[in-house]
């Protein structure tokens, strides 16, 4: 039997699970994808994501692969893995790909969105999703901030100290932030994001919005290297990942 190479893209509500890493101790998207593959298919499958995501953050494009000896064609595992996954895990599409493409070592576009609930009171059928920030935001200064971040930096002052990453610059393509009536939307693209880099941009320019910073304060942040400089970090539950372009 010839071993083929599957992808998946994955959408999942993050809430209830220990982010997408396997863990020692809790519930994890990569574990819950390895045990109904294998299940399923009588193998003993490993999938490979293209990112990682925290405890609470979620996904709409999420991408990983895994081989299988399986006969059923790569574009049919999103409706037999639908079948049996958890509610709030779905397989939104799936093919099969060269048995070398590894989703980690290619070059990509990701895409990440954080939402904010700017209101005076949290809303329950969104508050999962959105971060409640009840003073109002000034989003003329965040855009004016964002626009400071996007091209290549070392953004050192915007990763967790925890980051084991061997260099810290890296390329953002666009930073918009879109505000659509009570919701305040931060969409970020790049080429790759450092240890809860995107959740310290958004706490960066939620302090912008509430006046704490201007857009020569995101320069000097860059310019320091030091986590210090920088805003607090978001609540993972505004953060969705959206896409990867590869």
């Amino acid at each position: 039997m010839i071993q083929k190479r599957v992808m998946l893209t994955v959408a999942y509500d993050g809430t209830n699970y220990s982010g997408w890493q396997i863990q020692p101790n809790g519930i994890t998207i990569e574990g819950v994808l390895n045990s109904e593959l294998s299940r399923i298919l009588n193998e003993d499958i490993r999938v490979i994501g293209a990112s990682r995501t925290d405890a609470g953050v979620h996904a709409e494009g999420a991408i990983c692969v895994f081989d299988t000896f399986s006969s059923i064609p790569g574009d049919k595992f999103s409706y037999v893995l639908n079948q049996s996954l958890p509610e709030d895990i779905c397989i939104r599409g799936s093919k099969e790909v060269s048995t070398d493409f590894h989703p980690r070592k290619v070059e990509c576009k990701k895409t990440y969105r954080y939402r904010i609930w700017n209101d005076e009171f949290r809303l329950p059928t969104n508050s999962r999703y959105t971060h409640l920030v009840y003073n109002e935001l000034d989003i003329s200064n965040m855009k004016a901030c964002a626009r400071v971040l996007v091209g290549q930096h070392d953004f050192k002052s915007f990763c967790s100290v925890n980051s084991q990453a061997l260099s810290s610059v890296r390329t953002i393509y666009e930073l918009e932030v879109i505000s659509r009536d009570k919701e305040v939307d931060i969409e970020v693209t790049g080429n790759g994001f450092l240890y809860n880099m995107v959740r310290i941009i958004a706490g960066t320019l939620i302090e912008a919005g509430l006046g704490k910073w201007r857009p020569e304060d995101i320069k000097n942040m860059l310019e320091g290297r030091d986590r210090s400089l920088s805003g607090q970090t978001a609540p993972a539950k505004g953060l969705t990942l959206l896409a990867f372009e590869f």
